[in-house]
């Protein structure tokens, strides 16, 4: 057998195992969808009756027929608008530092190490930084603000490092045009390279928000209420969440308390549904008004 035949035979090999490889990676996706529809339809049987119009504007209650879930819709929306205040205007300035300005040293490998390790983190260690640091370090107390500036650590890696991809993917010759014509650096990356990012930027930071409001573990930690019978009003009340009162719901022994919760997660996946649809239209329309 000559090169030639030896050489399409290992061709021919390689094809066949690519193929192999594909029809499992499409049975391991297949599993996964139905896994989660089935997920999916008994959260819907057990939970769409009760979501009505008491349950969505009730407080937390020791009945299930009379459990509430406006508190911790309230507690998660204030969260994560004060946790996009922080988080978005710092990540986005850092990633646009280390794209743009930052020189090309030690320190700014070392500085874009670190961002990377730490969006791998366990969540549960933001909040024990967030113990240690706003509860107890910053006598912030076990409050809303504790809990906003917790989750705002615990995104601000991923925003980072998704802004940084977004900025990095806008061509390069957008950047050498503007400073052709006597715009200086600061003036390029203003009026041409954000608003050319601005659609990865905003994919980025709706994701990251939308992981934020997801998390139970660090604001189980800094010590979330399970049992808020009242509004949070100030930065410094008591509050919970979406994810902490379901958690707590479905630990309670009544069994109807695992149907509220059921409930509760419809809710949180339209909440969530809701951004990722906010995101994808952001992102159209102001990848429409873009012309490279």
């Amino acid at each position: 057998m000559n090169s030639l035949a030896v050489a399409d035979a290992q061709l021919a090999a390689r094809h066949r195992a690519g193929r192999r490889f594909e029809v499992l990676l499409w049975l391991m996706t297949a599993a996964g969808v139905v896994m989660l529809v089935l997920l999916l339809i008994q959260i819907l049987t057990q939970g769409a009756t009760w979501v009505r119009g008491s349950f969505l504007t009730g407080v937390a209650s020791i009945r299930p027929e009379r459990a509430g879930f406006l508190p911790a819709i309230v507690g998660s929306v204030a969260i994560i608008a004060i946790t996009g205040l922080v988080a978005v205007p710092v990540g986005v300035a850092a990633a646009v530092y280390l794209e743009e300005f930052a020189p090309r040293n030690r320190l700014t490998s070392i500085i874009e190490t670190n961002v990377s390790n730490l969006a791998g983190v366990p969540a549960i260690v933001y909040g024990l930084l967030g113990l240690a640091l706003f509860v107890r370090a910053l006598s912030l107390g076990r409050s809303l603000l504790s809990g906003a500036l917790t989750l705002a650590i615990l995104v601000l890696p991923t925003i980072i490092i998704a802004s940084r991809e977004a900025i990095r993917a806008v061509p390069q010759s957008l950047r050498l045009a503007a400073l052709a014509v006597g715009a200086t650096r600061w003036q390029t990356t203003w009026h041409h390279v954000l608003p050319a990012a601005l659609p990865g930027v905003l994919t980025s930071v709706i994701l990251a928000l939308s992981r934020a409001l997801g998390e139970a573990a660090p604001l189980l930690v800094i010590g979330a209420a399970s049992y808020v019978p009242f509004l949070p009003r100030k930065l410094s009340d008591s509050f919970t969440a979406m994810p902490i009162q379901i958690y707590t719901w479905s630990a309670m022994p009544q069994a109807q308390f695992q149907n509220v919760a059921a409930a509760g997660i419809i809710v949180l996946l339209v909440v969530l549904l809701s951004m990722n649809a906010t995101a994808i239209i952001i992102r159209q329309r102001a990848g429409s008004k873009l012309k490279w």
